[in-house]
């Protein structure tokens, strides 16, 4: 079976995780979480292309670029999720399977970050688990992908 391909983005902040606010946000690192993922990854037959940008535009860019190879999408957006319709349109006009994972549970905090634009565009959302939020997304996505190509 052909390996799935997966585009995960990471939105604003995110490069500063294990020292930014740890107690919300955890003490990994980006950088570690990637990893985790690649290991999951590697052992399930699927290539995780990951992206961190700060950036509204790039992240935009990569989600356009990636119709053209990725099977699906796990994306953080950050604050992104609660402020940018240009990415909720990004992820409807390419059309791929979506998934949506937040490291706290934002339902839980301030009420600037209870509405979700990207929320009715995904397949789902995972939120409260920490890193294991980017793991429990991986896995929905890759699961529902290769169950729709059964």
């Amino acid at each position: 079976m052909k390996k799935l391909s997966i585009l995960l983005l990471h939105g604003p902040n995110l490069n500063l995780l294990g020292v930014r606010e740890p107690a919300i946000y955890g003490a990994m690192t980006l950088r570690q979480i990637d990893e985790e993922l690649q290991r999951w990854a590697s052992e399930n037959n699927v290539d995780v292309t990951t992206l961190q940008s700060n950036h509204e535009g790039a992240l935009i860019d990569a989600i356009h670029e990636a119709r053209h190879w990725a099977d699906g999408i796990l994306i953080n957006a950050g604050a992104y999720t609660h402020t940018s319709i240009a990415l909720r349109d990004a992820i409807a006009g390419v059309a791929l399977p979506t998934v949506e994972v937040h490291l706290s549970n934002t339902a839980a905090r301030e009420s600037f970050r209870h509405h979700s634009h990207i929320a009715p565009v995904a397949l789902g959302t995972v939120q409260g688990f920490g890193w294991h939020s980017y793991l429990l997304g991986l896995q929905g996505l890759v699961a529902r992908l290769m169950n729709e190509k059964r």
